[in-house]
């Protein structure tokens, strides 16, 4: 995987198996990948990996079973896509309204282009 500079690597490897639940890759009570999978898988530190599991845990979206490893929050997946909107409503949103205020963009142009993409 590659990081960028804009967020610290444990939060990018949270959000990135947050991606993979989303996907459908991970369903409720579906067992994760070990921490030393993941960090291998990754190619970071375990310790680093360790953070990001602690953090998801933390969050609910992940929880351990002793001796079993980690498994998917029953729900999870809606509290990570009720989540991520709220944070694109408070977040990207007025950025967005901003530029296209600037440039001159109609949300007529917006949905226009959404509907070239095919998106429903």
């Amino acid at each position: 995987m590659t990081f960028n500079n804009d967020k610290a690597i444990y939060l990018q490897m949270a959000d990135r198996l947050c991606d993979e639940i989303l996907a459908g890759t991970y369903g409720d009570d579906d067992r994760v990948p070990s921490v030393r999978e993941y960090a291998v898988a990754m190619e970071v530190n375990t310790n680093t990996a360790v953070k990001a599991y602690d953090t998801l845990a933390r969050d609910g979206i992940i929880y351990n079973r002793r001796g079993m490893g980690y498994y998917v929050t029953a729900g999870a997946s809606a509290q990570i896509l009720n989540s991520r909107r709220r944070a694109f409503m408070h977040n990207a949103l007025p950025d967005m309204f901003r530029q296209m205020r600037l440039l001159g963009i109609a949300i007529d142009d917006v949905v226009a282009a959404w509907k070239e993409v095919g998106a429903e």
